[in-house]
């Protein structure tokens, strides 16, 4: 895959260093562009069936939604490798995928079955893979900030040049545990990129009504931690600032604050009917920033496929969980011991 840097545009207004990111994206070639598409229709259509599930009863707790959002995780994770390691909070399925982690051993977590990432202990909210790399999955709010933090002071005690990304939301930001672990990180200089996926409305409060300060991305400015506004609808966009934070982490100058402006599309959780914004705000960002509609545009409008082969992937992205939800429906339940395996007393 090759993807190199353009530039574009912005309204937004930022000093000349924070423009850099914001406005800089990948020219993503024709294998890049279908391979962001598959992976984002991926998160797309599998949180549309888990929202199935979870209406059916086959899915019990919390399960929070990733729909609108799938730029964010796809976008980043193009510009990770091996043994980068990803923690996220509870809207975290879509993580997981990105991350490479199979459809079917997460919807199996989802429907509590022993084939799940945590054994059909952790539900929606706590999955885990080691050998992925991906850290949860938390349910406390802003708790895998600190986490987060922790792995990037592993890996720059052990000296690899591996970061760590930790993502949370606009109401997280909030959270006093933030402001510690920036200032360790700060002033270690550990290799964390912290991603803050602003989708606008937290657990169902405008960030306009809830920060005194909207801007997240200066949130660091007090521990001299840079930070950037970028487009987390465009694909390209997260993937361009992607690699300047990478960068940035490897090379030894420590944290970095990437804030996704973002949308999601469905309520904070299944049980949020999300009556605080109106249905005219929500199909005027389907309509004119979907991420995963821009990047189908582009790979039509540069003759990169056609209509007949984009509705093939989808047709091979619905059988892929249509696959997931039959496993997960029929895999058996954890065995009565499983009770008292993996805890701590």
């Amino acid at each position: 895959m090759a993807a190199r840097k353009t530039t574009r545009s912005t309204s937004r207004k930022s000093s000349t260093k924070k423009a850099v990111i914001g406005q800089t994206v990948s020219d993503f070639d024709k294998e890049t562009e279908l391979s962001a598409y598959r992976e984002m229709l991926l998160i797309r259509r599998f949180e549309e069936k888990a929202g199935q599930l979870y209406g059916m009863g086959a899915i019990g707790g919390f399960c929070h939604l990733y729909i609108g959002q799938e730029a964010v995780v796809v976008g980043m994770q193009m510009a990770l490798k091996d043994g980068d390691q990803v923690i996220t909070g509870y809207r975290d399925h879509g993580h997981m995928l990105a991350k490479g982690m199979t459809a079917r051993g997460v919807m199996a977590e989802l429907t509590g079955r022993q084939g799940g990432y945590s054994r059909g202990k952790g539900g929606s909210m706590h999955m885990f893979s080691k050998e992925k790399d991906f850290y949860g999955g938390h349910g406390i709010v802003a708790a895998q900030v600190s986490l987060g933090t922790g792995l990037a002071f592993a890996n720059s005690y052990r000296g690899n040049d591996h970061v760590s990304v930790a993502y949370f939301g606009d109401g997280a930001a909030n959270q006093g545990q933030v402001y510690e672990s920036f200032n360790m990180a700060s002033l270690w200089k550990l290799p964390v990129i912290y991603i803050v996926e602003n989708n606008r409305y937290a657990m169902g409060t405008s960030v306009s009504r809830a920060s005194a300060h909207t801007n997240f991305a200066d949130r660091g400015a007090a521990f001299d931690i840079p930070g950037y506004q970028v487009d987390g609808m465009d694909v390209r966009a997260v993937h361009a600032a992607a690699e300047a934070a990478v960068e940035h982490g490897r090379s030894g100058k420590g944290p970095i604050i990437l804030e996704m402006m973002t949308y999601r599309y469905r309520g904070h959780s299944m049980s949020d009917p999300a009556k605080y914004r109106t249905k005219d705000e929500v199909q005027k960002m389907r309509s004119e920033q979907d991420p995963i509609e821009q990047v189908k545009q582009r790979l039509l409008d540069g003759g990169f496929a056609t209509e007949d082969e984009l509705k093939a992937i989808d047709k091979e992205i619905r059988t892929i969980v249509a696959d997931s939800a039959d496993f997960a429906q029929n895999d058996p339940e954890p065995d009565a011991s499983e009770l008292y395996t993996d805890i701590l007393v």
